[in-house]
């Protein structure tokens, strides 16, 4: 079983970036297909990106296309999410998820990091 912490959210203006990452612990990321979720208050938790196994596969919701990129160094067990352009409806705690095939439904993913707050100021 996998144990996954995030980190690197925080407080950021309208326009400006930041990079989360996804620490990985207790077997090989590269056993999981990665994904980024976010759940902004009294909303559901919704798909961000996702990345299969060795990142031949990419996927993103298309609010965030252009602006986000998701990436994985299996090497350093980690999974990050650059994000640019950011705006104030990106406002959200962000959670990491690891599944068996990369996907875009949070109900296949059976591993979740304890989520990082991002706020974005307009």
């Amino acid at each position: 079983q996998v144990q996954l912490v995030e980190s690197g959210g925080g407080l950021v203006q309208a326009g400006g970036s930041l990079t989360l990452s996804c620490a990985a612990s207790g077997r090989p990321v590269s056993s999981y297909a990665m994904g980024w979720f976010r759940q902004a208050p009294g909303k559901e938790r919704h798909f961000v990106a996702s990345i299969s196994r060795f990142g031949l596969n990419i996927y993103y919701e298309d609010s965030v296309k252009g602006r986000f990129t998701i990436s994985r160094d299996n090497a350093k067990n980690t999974m990050y999410l650059q994000m640019n352009s950011l705006k104030p409806e990106d406002t959200a705690v962000y959670y990491c998820a690891a599944a068996v095939r990369v996907a875009q439904n949070r109900a296949d993913y059976p591993y979740w990091g304890q989520g990082t707050q991002v706020t974005v100021s307009s």
